[in-house]
């Protein structure tokens, strides 16, 4: 028997490929950004494209790119996971952004909640839409006697670089896990003060993935005095300044070793990081650059 179609079914065979095309919308690029300002500030760190991280949108570029950014990313209410010791620890929410803002064109306001981070001065945290697959769990204060092996390991690597070392300060040293093995990396920045006028900055990650003892296996040292210093002021350098810190880590790529995302205020913008491990050492993988405005 010959089979008909109806005029109402021939229309509907015509309109629904329609429908379902008009309806159908591009993904949201996959986007991470440092938790700054005591978790009140946003600004885009990098994006994720074929599995590798890139650089976003910057300050300086284009307002019509920041526009755009802006406006898929900042819309008001928008929440992003804030993630502290690798997981996902509460919400970063967007309050508002101004994409004309002379500093802060392409960063947000936002309002950070959460039970576990207590997001304060160089405590930081990282947001994203992307959802972590795996658990890690440790961030945390190093024990004393954990402290006192890695400052041993701090002071000779001053020595090495030829800075007697008087009085040991950092900015920060924070244990962590990031592979879940039950072995502690550790994070940090320290600083000596070599003279009245010139500091001696170590910037390390520190673990026992080469062997039974704990050992540097990424380290940047740098003297810095205060003509390298866009202020001319020395004491900027001790309040944070230049000094590589860390952010968070995060396992963006679901291979079940996170890495490790970092931040470097300067007066013109800033500078962020992202490690990541390779057979025994720390790589760095990304750098970008974030303008904000002239000083």
């Amino acid at each position: 028997m010959k089979k008909t179609i109806t005029p109402i079914l021939l229309m509907l065979s015509l309109v629904l490929p329609i429908f379902a095309q008009k309806t159908t919308t591009k993904p949201v690029t996959r986007v991470i950004f440092a938790v700054l300002n005591d978790g009140k500030m946003l600004e885009p760190l990098a994006k994720v494209e074929n599995g590798k991280l890139m650089q976003t949108v910057s300050g300086g570029d284009e307002g019509a790119i920041l526009t755009a950014f802006n406006k898929t990313y900042y819309k008001p209410k928008t929440a992003y996971n804030l993630i502290f010791g690798g997981n996902v620890a509460g919400t970063a929410t967007v309050i508002k952004n101004d994409p004309k803002a002379e500093c802060s064109s392409n960063m947000a306001e936002a309002i950070s909640k959460s039970s576990k981070a207590k997001l304060k001065g160089f405590v930081m945290a990282l947001a994203t839409n992307i959802k972590p697959t795996k658990t890690f769990g440790v961030r945390r204060m190093p024990t004393p006697a954990e402290r006192v092996e890695v400052e041993k390991l701090v002071t000779a690597e001053f020595a090495k670089n030829k800075v007697a070392v008087k009085t040991l300060r950092s900015h920060n040293l924070t244990a962590l896990d990031v592979d879940n093995d039950g072995k502690i990396e550790f994070v940090g920045t320290y600083w000596v003060a070599t003279s009245a006028n010139e500091r001696a900055m170590l910037f390390f990650i520190a673990d026992m993935v080469r062997g039974r003892k704990l050992s540097f296996s990424h380290s940047e040292f740098e003297k810095v005095d205060k003509e390298g210093v866009m202020s001319g002021e020395i004491k900027h350098l001790d309040e944070g300044i230049y000094h590589e810190l860390l952010l968070d880590v995060l396992d963006y790529n679901d291979d079940g070793v996170a890495e490790i995302f970092t931040y470097t205020q300067a007066f013109e913008g800033a500078s962020f990081y992202v490690y990541q491990r390779n057979e025994g050492t720390w790589e760095r993988v990304l750098e970008t650059s974030n303008y904000h405005c002239g000083y």
